[in-house]
């Protein structure tokens, strides 16, 4: 008798089934929260309190207060009066005078012709609603009650105006014409400042890698020394090349230095080593058969260059495009070293700001720098997720032939555009070094005397040291453990993803609104995190988080190529993923470790725009003594100063070099 035996029948519906998070997965989430949640107090918040200050309207409500004023005995009250009846009537204060900004005054006193300080009658005041506010010397004074001053304390009183909501000071912005013409400045140095940059990075990088030029390494390195210097030292260095008394002033043939000229050398300057380092890398990633193919077909060499070379590139190029425009439209500290009248965004912020305490309208400028900015990054985010694999595991590395005529001008070129960047550096260290350019070129050393001048002398270059290692130290450890968190994390994708985008919204950010922000979101008292403001950590942080994005893809390139089985075996052997992590992961991600901490040391000393709203008197930067001492004419002092920065990089590259060798060769002599 033969027996069937049925499976029962489950049912379909039900909760469904997911796998218990560990405590493990806890704890790297409860991790990942806590750097999320930097990332949003250090960028996120005050990037939304700086918006709503560029939406901030200030005007004088003269509706929103009332008087009255006494006889001479100061007992007897005459009659209720607002400020609104008694300007119809005086007209004391016009229609354009009652628009302000947020710290604006109006003395109450312009109301009373026949005021003196002297008089015995007595004067009230109060608010017609809650919100109505004035000033009684440095005291706030709210709400609708009645205030009874004598004469001397009333022409103390001051109204204060009341806040609203709106696009007026775009409008504003827009309808100035100088403050309008930034922007097509600003785009036009940019575009023109791209398209050269780009164009000489890609001959470089072509050089080296398709032909068989002598002195590569060497060339490697000269080409990425301007980022060890800030971006206002090639101003200077083009002032005393091309200035009133520059060497080659004549070279201009009449044009001066101070503009746009000026912007677009400086900007080929400070940009060229990033567009040059993912041209690089780019044209280094070359299949050879696509070269033998089109030999086989009897391409001629400019048919191959344009099929093979530039689309294979091209990704790369535009990536290089749109850091150089990035780069140049939100940098401050170059043209206003050598921009002259020549209004730029980044440098009206500065003015806005520092020069006319206008910060809603330093809050608007800020707004719309941050559009090209971001539109840039949006488009190169794009471009990348269109990128396809170039090489496959039969690939064949691509080796160039010798051909003397070739090699001979990708070496010319080379020296060509080494000379520009040595001839720069040389420049600043000859103005360091010399009595007083061009008239006595003694050598000395009372340019390194910093504490005789204006920029905080030789405590602001021990700041900047100091701040340069705590971002290293710090940053290198918010950075990797973050991407950790969101590469090796099980689940959570959700709170990976939003963890990601807040790690990749720094690069879209300028330093100059990143500072501007923090002004806003850190200096208000109310704010539990005032207390940082104006000290040493405000600086750390807002560098920390400047250069977030960049480091947070080298260690996110580094970790991806772990195999994510180490995890797995880990979990099996039932060993915490900390032991894991300090192990195994730190050890075989040190080389990346290290790159990020050089990074952010490197990019401590030489920023300015971001650190510029935010240093105190005890917190002063090697990097804004050298904007201040030239604001003062100091200029040789302040090439001095920079050359200081490249000093100190440079050996910090190389103490980088020697522990990198020292370490690499114990973790690392596994690969």
């Amino acid at each position: 008798m033969n027996m069937v035996l049925e499976a029962p029948h489950l049912p379909l519906t039900g909760k469904r089934l997911r796998q218990e998070s560990s405590r493990d997965d806890r704890i790297k989430l409860g991790f990942m929260a806590v750097i999320g949640l930097y990332l949003i107090i250090a960028l996120g918040a005050p990037l939304f309190v700086m918006l709503s200050k560029s939406l901030s309207t200030y005007r004088f409500d003269l509706a929103a207060f009332e008087f009255q004023v006494s006889d001479e005995t100061g007992a007897n009250w005459g009659p209720v009066l607002s400020a609104e009846a008694l300007n119809r009537e005086l007209r004391a204060v016009t229609d354009g005078e009652l628009s302000t900004n947020s710290d604006g005054r109006l003395a109450a006193t312009k109301f009373f012709p026949e005021f003196s300080f002297r008089s015995p009658v007595h004067y009230r005041i109060r608010g017609t609603t809650d919100d109505a506010a004035f000033l009684v010397g440095s005291t706030l004074e709210k709400g609708t009650e009645w205030r009874d001053y004598d004469s001397g304390t009333f022409r103390r009183v001051v109204l204060r105006p009341a806040r609203s909501l709106g696009v007026e000071n775009f409008a504003t912005y827009f309808s100035t014409p100088a403050l309008a013409q930034s922007i097509y400045n600003s785009v036009l140095m940019a575009s023109i400042s791209t398209i050269f940059t780009v164009a000489i990075a890609f001959a470089l990088a072509y050089g080296l890698t398709r032909s068989c030029m002598p002195l590569k390494g060497l060339f490697r390195g000269i080409l990425t020394i301007p980022i060890l210097v800030p971006s206002l030292l090639p101003g200077i260095a083009l002032v005393y090349l091309f200035g009133n008394q520059g060497v080659f002033k004549d070279w201009l043939m009449g044009y001066s230095i101070y503009g746009p000229i000026g912007i677009v050398i400086g900007s080929i300057f400070f940009t060229l080593p990033h567009a040059f380092l993912i041209i690089l890398t780019a044209l280094s990633v070359a299949d050879a058969r696509h070269y033998e193919a089109a030999a086989s077909l009897k391409a001629s060499k400019w048919r191959t260059f344009k099929t093979v070379t530039v689309p294979g590139a091209r990704f790369g190029l535009v990536s290089a495009a749109f850091v150089v425009f990035t780069l140049v439209i939100t940098d401050f500290g170059l043209p206003k070293v050598i921009g002259g009248q020549y209004g730029m965004l980044a440098v009206d912020i500065y003015k806005q700001v520092i020069g006319q305490q206008n910060f809603e309208m330093g809050a608007v400028v800020s707004v719309i720098l941050l559009v090209p900015a971001i539109l840039a990054f949006v488009v190169d985010r794009r471009m990348q997720k269109r990128q396809v694999a170039l090489l496959s595991a039969r690939a064949v590395p691509y080796a160039p032939k010798p051909n003397a005529r070739m090699d001979a001008i990708c070496f010319s070129f080379a020296c060509l555009v080494s000379l520009f960047i040595l001839g720069m550096i040389a420049m600043c260290q000859i103005a360091a070094v010399v009595k007083f350019w061009p008239y006595d070129l003694t050598l000395t050393t009372k340019n390194f005397a910093f504490d005789l001048m204006d920029g905080g002398g030789w405590a602001a270059y021990g700041n900047s040291i100091r701040l340069a290692l705590l971002t290293a130290l710090f940053g290198s450890l918010v950075v990797f453990a973050g991407a950790y968190m969101v590469e090796k994390a099980d689940g959570f994708r959700v709170g990976r993803g939003i963890f990601h985008f807040l790690a990749m919204m720094p690069m879209a950010v300028p330093g100059m609104v990143l500072g501007l922000a923090y002004i806003f979101f850190f200096n208000n008292p109310a704010n539990p995190l005032n207390a940082i403001y104006g000290t040493m950590t405000i600086l750390v942080v807002s560098t920390v988080t400047h250069f977030y994005t960049v480091a947070h893809l080298t260690a996110l390139t580094a970790l991806k190529q772990m195999d994510p089985e180490f995890e797995s075996v880990a979990a099996s052997l039932k060993q915490p993923f900390h032991r894991l992590f300090f192990r195994v992961t730190v050890p075989v991600c040190l080389p990346a470790i290290l790159n990020i901490a050089i990074y952010l040391f490197v990019n401590a000393m030489t920023t300015v725009s971001a650190v510029v709203f935010l240093y105190s008197t005890d917190t002063k930067l090697a990097s804004v003594a050298v904007l201040n001492m030239d604001d003062a004419g100091d200029i040789a002092p302040a090439a001095a100063m920079g050359m200081m920065i490249f000093y100190t990089n440079v050996a910090a590259k190389l103490i980088h070099a020697a522990i990198a060798r020292s370490l690499l060769a114990r973790t690392q002599a596994w690969r």
